[in-house]
């Protein structure tokens, strides 16, 4: 609905394209024969708010080359031209942090990392080349010209011209991300770090079969009570009626004795929360009853191993986003806004989470959060890399002008494509956080901040910072 209300008829192509790639992340993942776990759901919809970015890309670009008194056939073909780069740039930098996330992230992750990569190719294909078949169809036509439009009535006061003094203010920008940051490190502090989940703590995991499924969002709202106040994860397992149940309660203890205890506690819950009666054979398993299928405990091992290779999979992003903007841009200051940029969202994100906790509102930090982590990475440079590509077209046009004056000059023609992606991003995310479950509360939570902050850092961190590196080499070379 924005993207025909803001864009017209664009906006009805690009709803087109955004079908069409659906269709096909489906028809790529089924011929893979992969799995669609939960957090997989969750890459599709994520995928389909970054989707809208390369056409609302191509779209601001054509409308540029209009302003300019550009034919409409011309500003097209020289908007998709264009835009192409930057497209490139924001996609393969996404792809990347996918790349990383599959090869370095264990179990739900890799669903993740596949639905996100698949699903970056798809759109770039949907909304470059799919959509130029159908404008070029249009304008073929008899007075085509006449009918294609870019622009509604009540989006013209959106789309003017912006002057804003971004680097005026980087001073202001500065302090007041390292005062939320710092917030959140004493946050830390008084709580004693974040609130691990089970993926990093250990802990143990049962999968219970009912004959009639319950509901998982009531169990676990209401598990914590009969063990120790612990978090209980609790997932479908296949079937409706088969659940995984998972909870650190007692954690660091051992024994065959511990274990008992810790099972006699669950089906006590079971039984009060479902009304069934816990079968201790699946020869006595009836329509009231479940059954505990198996059980396993997660030792502190195997969660310092998965803790271990998250934190690896981050430093390693890290490093790549930044070599690969450093070589792509031939700056390494551009390398270097971008890499304080990153750290500084995922600071934030962390600082968050931290602040949140001490608020009574807990979210795990699990597999998925650090999956929602290196999403937002990829996301921020994604938003960076726009930017920076249009200061580089800048720069080359700038012959007397400033840098200063360079650089407000590409943040305020990037502006509007900045705030549309985001805002598109943020419906997606902010309908995944209200309705996507308890399950995916801290993924969604994570990708809300940071989707807000990676919109922030692109245009008050990044580019300040690279603006500050760049006018002390030309100091230094004068």
């Amino acid at each position: 609905l924005f993207m025909i209300l803001y864009y017209a008829q664009g906006g009805w192509i690009a709803n087109l394209a955004l079908t069409l790639n659906i269709f096909f992340i489906l028809g790529i993942l089924t011929q893979l024969n992969a799995s669609l776990t939960l957090p997989g759901i969750a890459g599709i919809v994520l995928t389909i708010g970054m989707s809208i970015d390369a056409n609302v890309l191509i779209f601001e670009r054509i409308r540029e080359e209009l302003k300019k008194g550009t034919g409409l056939k011309s500003a097209v073909r020289q908007g998709y031209t264009r835009a192409f780069a930057s497209i490139i740039d924001a996609n393969v930098t996404t792809f990347l942090a996918g790349v990383i996330l599959y090869g370095l992230g264990q179990g739900p992750v890799k669903g993740f990392a596949i639905t996100l990569m698949v699903g970056i190719v798809c759109s770039f294909f949907t909304a470059v080349f799919i959509t130029r078949l159908v404008v070029e169809r249009l304008l073929a036509r008899k007075q085509g010209q006449g009918r294609f439009k870019l622009e509604t009535a009540w989006a013209r006061p959106l789309a003017a011209d912006k002057n804003l003094n971004f680097m005026s203010n980087k001073r202001r920008f500065y302090i007041g991300s390292a005062l939320f940051i710092a917030l959140g490190l004493l946050a830390l502090v008084a709580k004693g770090g974040l609130k691990l989940g089970v993926d990093f703590l250990g802990g143990r995991a049962y999968t219970v079969r009912f004959q009639s499924p319950p509901t998982p969002s009531v169990l676990q709202a209401g598990l914590p009570a009969y063990l120790g106040g612990q978090d209980v994860e609790v997932k479908t397992f296949g079937a409706d009626n088969l659940l995984k149940i998972t909870t650190s309660y007692r954690v660091n203890e051992d024994g065959a004795h511990i274990d008992e205890d810790v099972t006699r506690q669950l089906i006590q819950g079971l039984q009060a929360l479902t009304q069934h009666q816990h079968a201790s054979t699946a020869a006595d398993h009836d329509t009231d009853t479940f059954v505990i299928d198996s059980s396993l405990k997660i030792g502190a091992t195997i969660a310092k191993d998965i803790k271990e290779a998250s934190v690896r999979a981050l430093i390693i992003a890290l490093i790549i986003l930044f070599l690969y903007i450093m070589i792509r841009f031939r700056h390494w200051q551009f390398g270097v806004g971008a890499l304080v940029a990153l750290l500084h969202d995922s600071l934030i994100v962390l600082s968050a989470f931290a602040i949140g906790h001490v608020l009574g509102f807990p979210l795990d930090v699990d597999q998925v959060f650090i999956a929602a982590l290196l999403t937002l990475i990829g996301y921020s440079i994604n938003d960076t890399v726009v930017v920076f590509d249009r200061v580089r077209e800048r720069m080359k046009d700038r012959r007397a002008a400033t840098y200063l004056s360079t650089f407000n000059l590409a943040l305020n023609q990037t502006l509007a494509r900045t705030l549309i992606t985001s805002a598109t991003t943020l419906f997606v995310v902010l309908v995944l956080f209200l309705f996507g479950g308890v399950a995916l509360r801290g993924f969604s939570f994570a990708l809300l901040i940071g989707i807000i902050t990676g919109t922030y850092s692109s245009l008050c961190i990044a580019t300040p910072v690279a603006l500050d590196l760049m006018r002390k080499k030309e100091t230094a070379t004068n």
